[in-house]
């Protein structure tokens, strides 16, 4: 009896190839799982970046089209020249940093020196 007999027509080392295929199979299973898994959350990482990105790029867009509708809006006030170079020479400043002081209080220059002073 040194060699095993097959039971039910099955071979012990045949069985035992079969079970250590499977289990092998499964492994392979759970790693092609887990590469998944990873390659989804890389590429949903990717998709958060990008829609960051869109994020802040649509802010600073809207920020840059509010800013030049501030700048036309002060380009309509009307300001004197006088009082701009009593500001010039009163504050020692550049001519448009007093114009832009000036267009911003909206002509008054008791105003526009007040700011430059605070």
């Amino acid at each position: 009896m040194g060699e095993k007999e097959p039971v039910n027509g099955v071979d012990d080392a045949t069985d035992k190839k079969q079970k250590k295929s499977t289990k092998h199979d499964s492994g392979a299973a759970d790693l092609e799982r887990v590469t998944d898994y990873a390659e989804e959350k890389e590429i949903t990482s990717h998709n958060l970046y990008s829609n960051a990105a869109n994020l802040f790029e649509d802010k600073r867009s809207k920020e840059n089209e509010e800013k030049l509708a501030k700048e036309r809006e002060l380009q309509k006030v009307q300001v004197k020249k006088e009082d701009i170079e009593l500001i010039i020479r009163e504050m020692e400043i550049t001519r448009s940093k007093a114009e832009q002081t000036l267009r911003v209080h909206r002509g008054d220059v008791v105003a526009a020196l007040e700011a430059l002073t605070n």
